[in-house]
């Protein structure tokens, strides 16, 4: 059973159910979503706009249904021009269960309560004929000949209609069709098609009613305009639109007047600023400035190249009344300047020049939507959008020479308070190709960062003089390819939790490679830390499931924070030497580490060194664990021997400054592996003293592992009862994301 739903598509959709609609309503004119290739076309003469789909009029003649070719639903298009989409029953107890939420923290939006278009459908029999599915409480159904119909109120067998998008009038024809195809029967029947405004019968238009598109055409003298709509005002270089449609540019300037502003009254329906092959430099202020809309878009058009750059000083200010009737003196802050929601589209290529401050900057919602090559050079923050960044597709790069690569910063203050903003302060990546380099943080967010492929597989790459990627409340990772470097901090940061729940992960970080204020989640990500001081940091490390490999030169794992009064640790506080210096000493801090599940393998080498360090406890019920020191270390943490506080039994050195484990208060381990590989050691389950040799197998005949670096200890737990060396032949492998591998049977 199919439920049809009609939403806009939004952050907390995607959030609340965990999948994303296969539409949007980002659109002038009815569009479609697009698969592969198959890419919307307004002059494809298919109302559909996507290959294999094919729109019929529905009961109330002016709703159009796009069905595939067997006739089924795929979406439908609203007089209004959004689209709604059939998705399967999601059950309520299922909203964001793919989004883990922790305990005593703000919970995730809730889900949206989906909205069914209203009108009467009286109830009649079918016979034999198959129900499909409800669009606006009229039933649909296909009968034994495959044609889909639906009845009238005298319950009469109405059959459904074909229309097609004409390229040269821009309207919905409706045709007398000669196939069967979509299982639609031809009829003559006119009475379910919609009339046009000069009375005829056979169109009905979608594009906005101004009129067809004026074409703003710049020159070295400054804009010229045809087909005006009594919208577009020309003052030399500079084009004031006044109201909602499309507007097309086109030529090249330079100039303190060159300027696109946008003034049109929130109760319209948007703005287009369609470019094609446009060349705009404003010496003085943003070539694009978008001062009121419902809504603006920028459109790079297929085939085209676009540059936009803005001076870098400000010479004048704007006043202008808004849309709750104040008056408002502003100026503007970025190339691509915006009072208003603004969506990046098209599949052409736009090229923004940010010299005085943000290259695109939007006081509410950024939105990227096409397949638009962008390229971002600013001087302070690249993109930043205050109340949400959303990108679902695009080849984004964005070089931010003293800000942030992508920033969404929007927040409330309470007196000397800042708190989130429920739906604001939020980057969310769906797909695309994002190539980022940073002089501060790489991708920052007040509230969250969600990385997920609703739309496509993302790639992302940062690399930032500040931290990677950053969140005052949570990071979630769920799917792509994240590549982060942070020169001088940590990589991936979040002032409360991160869950890594898929995708793949790369970190080579100054400072922390991963760290949590309060919680970590290792739950199904392939993570590489591949070099940091601290390789993963938080209050609580939960590893869960996925494959990690953490090298540092600190400690690899560390779990610290908060104070050591069991009343007050909260993971907000960061201190003692246990949590820094290689443990032993107790710290003045708390941490815990819990194992589970996944496949993991911790390192660290240098002085003053922990492998795995708890300022807490440390337990281990399951998954695999590998540990080592891959090198010989020196200093506090290291394998360094023969000082106070080292003793040895069997040949198994301890070490009270830590080594390849060091915890205040006890490791336990009653289930999974556990297998290490080092000289030092503060505690252990079990130890041999047993010689091991770089790229040799050793453990038990079901579990074993070849460590990097030769050594004279090996530490084991769980279901390994004994070590020795091991012959491999005719075992599995488990292959961690730095090419080492886990042998098991």
């Amino acid at each position: 059973m199919k439920t049809i739903i009609k939403k806009r598509i939004t952050a907390f959709s995607v959030l609340a159910f965990g999948l994303l609609a296969a539409c949007s309503d980002d659109s002038s004119s009815v569009q479609a979503p697009t698969t592969g290739d198959n890419s919307a076309n307004a002059d494809s003469g298919n109302i559909c706009l996507t290959e294999g789909y094919t729109g019929f009029y529905a009961a109330d003649g002016a709703t159009v249904m796009c069905l595939d070719a067997s006739g089924n639903l795929a979406f439908w298009i609203n007089p209004d021009g959004t689209i709604g989409a059939p998705v399967e029953d999601v059950p309520a107890s299922s909203a964001a269960a793919n989004v883990p939420q922790d305990p005593g923290t703000t919970p995730l939006p809730p889900e949206e309560t989906p909205v069914i278009p209203s009108s009467a459908s009286a109830t009649c029999d079918a016979g034999t004929a198959t129900f499909l599915y409800k669009l606006a409480d009229v039933s649909y159904y296909r009968d034994t000949d495959g044609v889909t119909f639906y009845f009238d109120s005298e319950c009469n067998k109405q059959f459904l209609t074909e229309v097609v998008a004409s390229s040269s009038s821009e309207t919905i024809i409706e045709v007398a069709s000669s196939s069967s195809i979509a299982g639609v029967k031809p009829t003559s029947s006119a009475g379910n098609v919609p009339k046009s405004s000069a009375g005829t019968s056979s169109a009905v238009v979608v594009e906005p009613s101004n009129g067809n598109a004026p074409v703003i055409t710049y020159a070295a003298s400054g804009a010229t305009v045809t087909n005006n709509n009594n919208c577009v005002q020309v003052n030399g270089g500079e084009v004031v639109i006044t109201c909602a449609g499309d507007y097309d540019f086109s030529g090249s300037y330079t100039g303190n007047d060159a300027q696109i502003r946008v003034y049109s009254p929130k109760s319209d329906s948007g703005v287009y600023l369609n470019l094609r092959g446009l060349t705009l430099t404003n010496n003085a202020d943003a070539p694009i400035y978008v001062q009121m809309a419902s809504k603006a878009f920028v459109v790079a058009k297929e085939g085209t190249e676009n540059t936009l750059s803005d001076g870098s000083t400000r010479t004048k200010s704007f006043t202008y009344v808004n849309a709750n009737g104040e008056t408002k003196v502003d100026t503007t802050g970025a190339c691509i300047y915006a009072k208003d929601d603004l969506t990046i589209k098209g599949e052409g290529t736009l090229i923004v020049k940010g010299n005085y401050n943000n290259g695109i900057h939007t006081s509410n919602d950024l939105r990227f939507r096409g397949e638009t090559k962008v390229n971002v050079t600013a001087k302070n923050n690249g993109l930043k959008g205050k109340g949400l960044v959303s990108v679902e597709k695009g080849t984004l790069t964005v070089k931010a020479t003293n800000g942030d690569g992508i920033d969404s910063d929007e927040c409330t203050i309470n007196g000397k308070d800042t708190t989130i903003t429920e739906g604001k302060g939020i980057v969310i990546i769906q797909g695309g190709t994002i190539d980022i380099t940073a002089g501060d943080d790489g991708i920052q967010a007040f509230n969250y960062v969600f990385v997920t492929d609703s739309v496509s597989t993302p790639t992302i790459k940062v690399n930032a003089a500040g931290k990677g990627i950053v969140s005052e409340d949570r990071i979630y990772i769920n799917a792509g390819n994240v590549n982060v470097t942070s020169t001088k901090d940590d990589g991936i940061h979040s002032n409360l939790n991160i869950y890594l729940n898929g995708g793949n992960v790369t970190v080579n970080a100054g400072d922390d490679g991963i760290h949590a204020d309060s919680a970590l989640h290792l739950a199904g990500s392939t993570v590489n830390v591949e070099k940091a001081a601290e390789g993963m940091e938080a209050f609580y490390i939960f590893a869960e499931g996925g494959v990690t490999a953490t090298y540092g030169t600190d400690d690899g794992w560390n779990a610290a924070g908060g104070s050591a009064d069991p009343g007050t640790s909260s993971g907000s506080q960061w201190g003692g030497m246990g949590g820094g210096m290689g443990g032993g000493m107790q710290s003045s801090s708390k941490g815990y580490i819990v194992i589970t599940g996944g496949y993991h393998y911790i390192s660290a080498s240098g002085n003053d060194i922990d492998v795995l360090d708890a300022n807490g406890t440390a337990t281990q019920k399951g998954g695999v664990v590998i540990l080592e020191i891959p090198a010989s270390s020196g200093g506090m943490g290291g394998g360094m021997g023969g000082r106070p506080g080292q003793s040895s039994s069997g040949g198994c050195s301890t070490n009270m400054a830590g080594g390849m484990i060091d915890t205040d208060n006890g490791f336990t381990i009653t289930g999974g592996v556990l297998l290490g590989f080092g000289n030092q050691t503060e505690e252990y389950p079990n130890c041999s003293a047993t010689s091991y040799t770089a790229g040799t197998a050793y453990g038990s005949a079901n579990a074993a592992f070849a460590p990097k670096g030769s050594g004279s200890m090996i530490l084991y737990g769980g279901s390994v009862t004994s070590v020795a060396q091991v012959s491999t032949s005719g075992m599995q492998t488990v292959e961690f994301p730095n090419g080492l591998k886990y042998y098991y049977k």
